[in-house]
C-alpha cells in the first residue's frame, strides 16, 4: 500500500426536500384541506478514524464526496425521507483543515472519533405546515434549504509512542527492523526511507509503538533533500530516539545538524525527552568507538548509547530507555488529569 499523508477533498452535504403542495380530495368527505407534507432533511457529510489505516491513498482516487438531497414531501401529509449521509473514513491521528491548510477544524486523536463536517440542508415546510384559521387554503409551500459546500485538506501524523530522528543512513530502518515486524526498506545509500514506517516493539512484555522517518540533512526546513515534511508523524510521540552513525566523519557535526533542523521545524520536537545513540558500532575498532562516543557526548551533553542492530549490542538497553520515558510521560499525563 502507498503511502500519502496529505489529500484535498471537496463535500457538500444534500440539500433539503421540497415541500408539497396538496389538497385532501376524497369521496363522500364534504370538507378537503391542504395535506402537503414536509420535504426530508439532505444527508450531512462525516468524518470517523477507523482501525487498520495508515494512509490517505484512497483520497487519490475519491476526491468528491456528497450527502443524497432529502426526498421531497407529498400528499396525506407524508413528510419525505432524509436523504443518505456520507461518511470519509480515515486513519486515527488525521487533521482536517480549511481551504487555506492553516484553519484547523478537528484532529482525530481516536478510534471511533467522529465529527459533522457539513450538515444536510433542512427539508421544506408543506403547504399543510401554513394552515390557519384565516388561510384555510395555503397554495404555497418552501424549497428545502441548500446543503454546505466545502474543499478541505486532510493531513495525517501518525500516532507512535516513539520516534527515530537521525541524517540518512543512521541505521534508523535496521534498528526499526531489528526490533518489531516491520519491514521498511534497507541499503546503503541515502534516502532508502522515503515516507514513514511504524512498528510494535515489545520489551519485558510491554509494548509501544515506534516511527521511522526519512532522513534529514542540513536546510530540510528549506526543503532540501525530503525537506521537513514528514517530521510532522513525530510531533506526537512521547520521546526521540536520535541516531548518529558511526560511519559519520564527525558526529558531534552530524548530532548539531538534526539538532538545528528540529528547532527550526518548532512542533515542540526540542521540548521532548531525547535519547541520543551512536549506532552502527559494528564498524568500528575499540579506540575508534571511544574517541566518537567522547565527542558525540560532548556535542550533546550526555553520555550516549552504544549500539549495533546488525549484532544486538545495546539494542536492549537502547528498547528499555525507550520504555522508561515512554512510561514515564503516561504517569506525568496521569497526574495532570
Amino acid at each position: 500500500m502507498k503511502f500519502l499523508d496529505q489529500a484535498k477533498v471537496y463535500i457538500r452535504s444534500g440539500d433539503g426536500g421540497a415541500g408539497a403542495v396538496s389538497f385532501r380530495r376524497e369521496k363522500f368527505i364534504e370538507f378537503g384541506g391542504p395535506d402537503g407534507g414536509d420535504g426530508g432533511r439532505g444527508g450531512d457529510v462525516w468524518i470517523e478514524a477507523v482501525n487498520g489505516l495508515n494512509t490517505l491513498i484512497d483520497f487519490r482516487f475519491q476526491q468528491h464526496f456528497k450527502g443524497a438531497t432529502g426526498q421531497h414531501g407529498m400528499g396525506r401529509n407524508r413528510t419525505g425521507a432524509n436523504g443518505a449521509s456520507v461518511t470519509l473514513k480515515v486513519p486515527v491521528g488525521t487533521q482536517v483543515f480549511e481551504e487555506d491548510d492553516e484553519t484547523l477544524i478537528v484532529d482525530l486523536t481516536k478510534e471511533g472519533q467522529r465529527f459533522r463536517l457539513a450538515g444536510g440542508g433542512n427539508g421544506g415546510f408543506g403547504n399543510a405546515h401554513f394552515k390557519s384559521s384565516t388561510n384555510q387554503a395555503p397554495n404555497w409551500a418552501n424549497p428545502g434549504l441548500e446543503g454546505e459546500e466545502k474543499t478541505l485538506w486532510l493531513r495525517l501524523k501518525l500516532i507512535a509512542d516513539a520516534g527515530l530522528v537521525g541524517l540518512p543512513n543512521a541505521g534508523k530502518s535496521t534498528f526499526l527492523a531489528a526490533c518489531t515486524r516491520a519491514r521498511p526498506k534497507i541499503a546503503n545509500y541515502p534516502f532508502t526511507t522515503l515516507h514513514p514506517n511504524l512498528g510494535v516493539a515489545t520489551v519485558d512484555g510491554r509494548e509501544f509503538i515506534l516511527a521511522d522517518i526519512p532522513g534529514l540533512i542540513e536546510g530540510a526546513h528549506e526543503g532540501t533533500g525530503l525537506g521537513d515534511r514528514f517530521l510532522g508523524h513525530v510531533e506526537r510521540t512521547r520521546v526521540l530516539l536520535h541516531l548518529v552513525s558511526a560511519q559519520e566523519e564527525k558526529v558531534g557535526k552530524a548530532y548539531a545538524t538534526v539538532k538545528k533542523e528540529l528547532e527550526a521545524y518548532g512542533g515542540g520536537l526540542t521540548d521532548k525527552p531525547e535519547i541520543v545513540a551512536l549506532s552502527q558500532i559494528d564498524i568500528l575498532g575499540e579506540d575508534e568507538l571511544k574517541k566518537k562516543a567522547k565527542e558525540l557526548e560532548k556535542a550533546c551533553g550526555h553520555k550516549p548509547l552504544l549500539l549495533s542492530a546488525v549484532t544486538g549490542a545495546g539494542m536492549l538497553e537502547a528498547q528499555r530507555s525507550l520504555r522508561d520515558e515512554i512510561v514515564r510521560f503516561g504517569t506525568e499525563e496521569d497526574g495532570e488529569t
